[in-house]
């Protein structure tokens, strides 16, 4: 999967590059700035050593000024970065669909490509953008503050590292619980998709069999279900924030009450704990933006998974090895024809129905159409409110027809476009012989 989606970077590899050098210039940047803070306030403050103020005091405004522009550029890459990849996937995605038979449709059904298409890519490029620069920034940032708490005293360390332990073991339990959740809800985006879809392309039958309240209800039905689910999941992870509150303010109010009397007692200087409560709270936030990244990549997961699906798909339908490029008799040949859904669609195997996947749902289908006749569509009738689109005779292996009668000046031939959620047929087709001119 992952080479899958690092193919689509393509032109883009210089930016997802430059992100993550600048990401750590500008950690670097702000891990040096309370050092120099804490040597303005024990060597500048504390010793009335004025000149010592403005040394420091310039380099610090130095070291942020450049800490902005790392950051800047940084977030001017990200943004290229994860934007040309997602535009990158959705222009795969698109190329490798205008290949697809309609059996491959099926397979996913029409709802659920369009979901690929917009809410699953969108979650990738923010876990991507999220990838190559927070994630980047978070743990260097961790690291490089526990060294330097260690630095300066290691026994008020040991306090920091005691609350970092508590706060990953509540983050892990939201992560795993967040995450069951989010594997459940991008298929809702299906269903709503699909009945907005369905309601729309079908809106002149609805209106025609008064089944306007019918829609509503099972758009409804489907929102809802949407609904639940998301709130499900943010219900969990909304301990993240007062969980994270609690253990930061927790460590400062240990950290100050055991600095005081480590100040009182001369092992630790009024600046070095300034320093201190500056790494506590820059690790703690990059643990907190850790559990933010393992929240995106709980949700981009499933969806990586969704669109790797898509780009691996092979359509169904291929050329030979010496395929026929012209067609001097466009005549059409039905010998004995049966029909089958060669996939289960991702719909149907929600609800365990056995309509397709296997099933035969026409057989023994005999019909010959000569060149230059005409196939007329009577009604609307032929898009079922349940099928995404219409199906044409090279769709499939085989196509639901039925002869009625013959005249002598106009052949009509009754045909039932097959429905892969109904057996009911859905529409009637004519044949007519052209006039002769």
């Amino acid at each position: 999967m992952l080479k899958t989606l690092a193919a689509q970077i393509k032109q883009y590899k210089r930016s997802t590059l430059l992100t993550p050098l600048f990401t750590v210039l500008e950690v670097v940047m702000e891990v040096l700035i309370p050092f120099v803070t804490a040597a303005i306030i024990d060597k500048g403050i504390n010793a009335g050593d004025i000149s010592k103020v403005y040394i420091y005091g310039g380099i610090m405004l130095v070291m942020a000024f450049m800490s902005l522009t790392f950051g800047v550029l940084a977030g001017k890459f990200a943004a290229n970065a994860s934007a040309g990849f997602a535009c990158n996937l959705r222009d795969a995605m698109f190329t490798n669909i205008q290949q697809f038979s309609f059996s491959n449709i099926d397979k996913f059904s029409t709802a659920g490509l369009v979901t690929r298409m917009t809410t699953d890519v969108t979650n990738l490029q923010n876990a991507f953008q999220m990838i190559i620069r927070i994630a980047v920034r978070a743990p260097i940032m961790l690291v490089s503050s526990i060294v330097m708490c260690m630095f300066i005293n290691v026994r008020v360390s040991l306090i920091f590292l005691g609350a970092m332990v508590v706060l990953g073991t509540v983050l892990a339990i939201i992560v795993s619980k967040a995450t069951k959740v989010f594997d459940k809800v991008f298929p809702r985006y299906d269903d709503l998709n699909a009945s907005v879809q369905e309601n729309i392309s079908g809106i002149r039958v609805v209106k025609g069999f008064v089944r306007e309240q019918h829609e509503n209800e099972k758009f409804v039905n489907a929102s809802g279900s949407l609904y639940r689910m998301f709130i499900k999941a943010e219900k969990i992870i909304s301990w993240n924030n007062p969980v994270m509150m609690f253990v930061i303010y927790a460590c400062i109010l240990l950290i100050s009450w055991f600095g005081a009397q480590f100040i009182v007692g001369g092992t630790l200087t009024t600046g070095e704990l300034t320093s201190l409560f500056s790494y506590i709270m820059s690790a703690l936030m990059a643990l907190m933006m850790l559990s933010m990244i393992f929240v995106m990549i709980t949700m981009s997961v499933a969806s990586a998974r969704r669109i790797c699906e898509v780009l691996n798909e092979k359509s169904d339908i291929t050329n030979p090895e010496n395929p026929v490029m012209e067609i001097t008799d466009g005549s059409i040949d039905f010998d004995h024809v049966n029909f089958t859904y060669k996939h289960k669609s991702d719909q149907l195997k929600a609800k365990k129905s056995d309509l397709d996947g296997g099933e035969e749902i026409l057989s023994d289908i005999d019909l010959h159409i000569h060149s230059g006749e005409t196939i007329g569509i009577i009604g609307l009738s032929l898009i079922h409110i349940s099928e995404p689109t219409r199906r044409t005779p090279n769709s499939y292996a085989g196509f639901c027809l039925k002869k009625k009668k013959e005249k002598k000046k106009k052949k009509n031939i009754h045909i039932s476009q097959p429905n892969q959620h109904d057996k009911k047929p859905d529409a009637d087709i004519y044949l007519n012989k052209p006039h002769q001119t």
